[in-house]
């Protein structure tokens, strides 16, 4: 059964209920206590230091207004915490402020870090001077109230200056983020007249027009991605609009550090994958600048689109988990717009890109399989930027001396300067690699008992399939397998998606992963080799090297097939091989692999004709 899976209506996204519901609890707190803030008593510390000090300052003919500004005040208006203060100063740069600040509290008797400034770069859209310190646990930062002037077509400032608190706050990136919280007289401060409203209906707008504001910073189009994914509000068309301009594309992929671009993550990773895809801002986001090596073709591309598919897929199974007593569907949850009773926030549906019938009649996976998205704690945030990245599955990168790489590891290290946290750079990686061993799984071979479950034992020991080096959990590889292969059957010109051939595919893995299960394969995948390197080493006399490793796999071929043997019988095999030449220790060509009967090299899928 073919059914359509992408509305071509006008893109709507629902929101976030979690936070829609907060939101909406605030309205009434917002018009009953007039916008108050209720701050803790280490935040009424911190203000009435500073109030103080403004205090002392003036005594001095040095007249300074200091306003907390941007997320902290959108956070405690909806009752949330935060750990990080703005100060926005009136008529002082920050610098000198924070340092004269500093040396105020050693007179009191109260310690605070030493002050650091960050320089502005103009040259990256960060046209502020901040300085930086710590007072009571809680990090301040200092930076004054700035209007700019603009040469005509150029967004870099020819001139910054200390600005009103309006003209300040209007070009901050977001209605909801350019709020101000008056430590003087205890209010908060509205200057845009737009950000109350839109915090209490659940609004992303820019102050300014917002193609200025995104010239200003491209940067802002992830922000705004950033806070309609987090908080589920939705973005006003014209926001919209603009951020699908080629001109702020182009301005997003070569004026913004890639640095920039890997620091801003999203809670709700779907949402946020939506918003990218409708934004066309695939290429601009995760595609590697151009000197990074040319993209190789094996096959034709993937469509961006794929992308968001196997986020869905992704998002669909995880909703799995705990659908809760009062919802026997996924849609019934997306078309309600209840949350699962047991997800967290980023969990909550998002209108999914499906009908009805896409999710009431897609099978539920093997619930091991449902397993790897909590086989760590990174696992989750790895499985969906690996979907994210599903157009770029079929493309290598060219290197040096014809040598290849995953065009994916290239887009996580040099398109979004992304690293080892989360195990993004080698774990992402070993998931695509992993999806192209478990490629359609067959279970014929399990029936010819040793050598196939020894065979697949093999498979699921690849360290591309289980190695908690990288975070790699064969459950997690084996879903990722799984959605990989679903995403194939959408059809994006069509636009439909074959539900009956996914039913048979995901009936095919939990086969699979069941009769997994029923031989207790997983029990041993962590199983340590019978042979260490230095028994290997001492055994056959030779200095441990690139060899060892080599060694090692057909240790554990010799383990797996011999399930009750001892090390004594494991080391005399092992003599026995290299002696008869059966095993090379030579690994100038190809891997040292024993040739003995039933030991021939492990299977590279578990698939058979």
């Amino acid at each position: 059964m073919l059914v359509r899976i992408c509305s071509r209506r006008p893109f709507q996204i629902r929101p976030n209920m979690a936070f829609r519901s907060l939101s909406s609890e605030h309205r009434t707190l917002l018009s009953r206590e007039s916008t108050s803030i209720r701050l803790t008593e280490l935040e009424t510390r911190i203000c009435s230091l500073l109030d103080d000090f403004t205090k002392a300052l003036g005594k001095e003919n040095q007249s300074v207004e200091c306003c907390i500004a941007g997320g902290w005040v959108r956070d405690k208006l909806l009752g949330l915490e935060s750990n990080d203060i703005d100060i926005a100063l009136s008529t002082m740069m920050g610098f000198p402020f924070a340092t004269k600040f500093a040396e105020y509290l050693r007179t009191r008797g109260i310690s605070a870090t030493q002050v650091t400034k960050v320089e502005s770069r103009a040259d990256q859209s960060k046209h502020l001077e901040t300085a930086k310190l710590s007072l009571l646990g809680v990090d301040l930062d200092f930076v004054n109230l700035r209007s700019e002037e603009y040469a005509e077509g150029s967004r870099i400032p020819t001139r910054v200056a200390f600005g009103t608190k309006r003209e300040d706050t209007m070009r901050r990136d977001i209605t909801i983020n350019a709020l101000l919280y008056n430590i003087h007289t205890h209010s908060v401060e509205d200057h845009t007249r737009k950000g109350l409203d839109d915090l209490r209906h659940g609004i992303i707008r820019t102050p300014l027009p917002p193609k200025q504001t995104f010239l200003d910073d491209p940067l802002r189009v992830l922000r705004c991605i950033r806070f309609a994914s987090r908080f589920g509000y939705d973005l006003v068309p014209e926001l919209v609009e603009a951020a699908r301009e080629r001109e702020i594309q182009d301005a997003l992929e070569t004026k913004i550090s890639r640095e920039r671009i890997g620091d801003e993550e999203c809670p709700d990773p779907l949402r946020a994958i939506k918003l990218i895809d409708h934004l066309a801002l695939h290429v601009a986001i995760f595609t590697p600048p151009p000197a990074f090596g040319q993209m190789i073709f094996r096959t034709e591309p993937l469509p961006l689109h794929s992308g968001l598919a196997a986020a869905a897929v992704l998002h669909h199974f995880e909703c799995q988990l705990s659908p809760g007593p009062d919802s026997s569907s996924m849609q019934s949850r997306v078309e309600n717009n209840t949350p699962s009773q047991t997800s967290p926030e980023s969990q909550k549906p998002v209108n999914l890109p499906s009908p009805s019938a896409f999710s009431e009649r897609l099978r539920t996976p093997h619930p091991t399989l449902l397993k790897g998205f909590n086989a760590d704690l990174t696992t989750r945030q790895r499985l969906y930027l690996a979907s994210a990245l599903t157009p770029f599955r079929r493309l290598k990168i060219a290197e040096k001396k014809d040598k290849f790489k995953l065009a994916v590891e290239t887009c996580i290290r040099d398109g979004l300067k992304l690293g080892i946290q989360n195990h993004y750079i080698d774990g992402i990686p070993a998931l695509y690699e992993a999806s192209d061993l478990l490629h359609q799984p067959k279970l014929k071979n399990l029936r010819v008992l040793p050598l196939a479950s020894r065979s697949v034992s093999l498979l699921l020991r690849d360290k591309r399939v289980h190695n908690k080096n990288t975070g790699s959990h064969w459950t997690s590889s084996v879903l990722f397998s799984l959605v990989q292969e679903l995403v194939t059957l959408w059809d994006p010109v069509k636009d439909t998606f074959d539900v009956d051939s996914a039913n048979e595919t995901i009936s095919l893995y939990d086969t699979f992963v069941s009769k997994l299960e029923d031989l207790r394969l997983q029990s041993s995948l962590d199983d340590r080799p019978i042979l260490d390197g230095r028994d290997v080493s001492k055994l056959l006399s030779k200095q441990p090297g690139p060899w060892t490793g080599h060694v090692l796999d057909q240790v554990i071929k010799w383990q797996l097939g011999n399930p009750n043997g001892t090390k004594d019988q494991c080391a005399s095999w092992l003599e026995e091989e290299v002696n008869a030449g059966r095993l090379s220790l030579d690994t100038s060509g190809k891997k040292g692999q024993s040739k003995a009967a039933g030991d021939g090299p492990p299977s590279k899928k578990a698939k058979v004709s």
